[in-house]
């Protein structure tokens, strides 16, 4: 099994590498989106320290919906998805393995370059990790959550506009969570509550997000 979850990871990495443009799609709406609220807001650091949190999470959430169509949709297009429906290997396990790949390709390069973007907001370096690592217990669960809905609507004529209205309600909580940390630390009140709580609607979401995806992969197929 462990074998097989590799070879879908490697695979997805393989088929993200062919196609780059999408890759660097995700980032480049992400760093224009965050890098225009300076410019817009005006220098006051202030102003900026306040509403850097919220800013780098929305642009995330945003930019993670840009991909979140395509989990699904190429191996629906060539037939893979019906072989991974019969495939010996569970369709929770293979669909958690296809969503860590999702999150590899979209949501890791947002946690990697969201430090050097907050510096534009002159956030306390002291509280850059605590904006990182949210990010990084935050955007998984934003792909596990964006994987049900991708599923639901998997072959629809305007899926994409149907997807955003069904995922971005669910994830105003991760949202309102992540920002909130890093919100804490900038204000010297911490924000470990908060990454806790992150981690807990992460584990929540990495126990039930893939079965609840295979289930919904089954009725879009049937």
């Amino acid at each position: 099994m462990m074998a097989a979850l590799r070879c879908v990871i490697r695979r997805d990495l393989l088929l993200a590498a062919r196609r780059s443009s999408d890759v660097f799609t995700v980032l480049l709406f992400f760093v224009i989106v965050v890098s225009l609220f300076p410019l817009g807001v005006g220098p006051d650091p202030a102003l900026l320290r306040t509403i850097a949190p919220g800013v780098i999470w929305v642009a995330a959430l945003l930019a993670s919906m840009l991909s979140l169509q395509r989990i699904f949709a190429f191996d629906h297009a060539d037939g893979t998805l019906e072989q991974m429906l019969l495939g010996a290997t569970p369709l929770g396990m293979t669909v958690a393995a296809k969503v860590f790949a999702h999150w590899l390709i979209s949501g890791l390069p947002l946690v990697l370059i969201s430090p050097v973007l907050a510096l534009q907001f002159d956030f306390s370096q002291a509280s850059l990790g605590v904006l990182a690592l949210s990010l990084a217990l935050g955007t998984p669960v934003l792909s596990l959550i964006g994987a049900i809905g991708a599923a639901l609507t998997l072959g629809l004529r305007g899926g994409g506009a149907l997807l955003s209205l069904l995922v971005l309600p669910l994830c105003v909580p991760v949202l309102i969570i992540g920002a909130g940390a890093a919100e804490g630390a900038a204000s010297g009140l911490g924000g470990e509550a908060q990454l806790l709580l992150l981690g807990g609607l992460l584990v929540f979401a990495w126990a039930f997000a893939p079965w609840a995806t295979a289930a919904a992969l089954r009725i879009s197929i049937e």
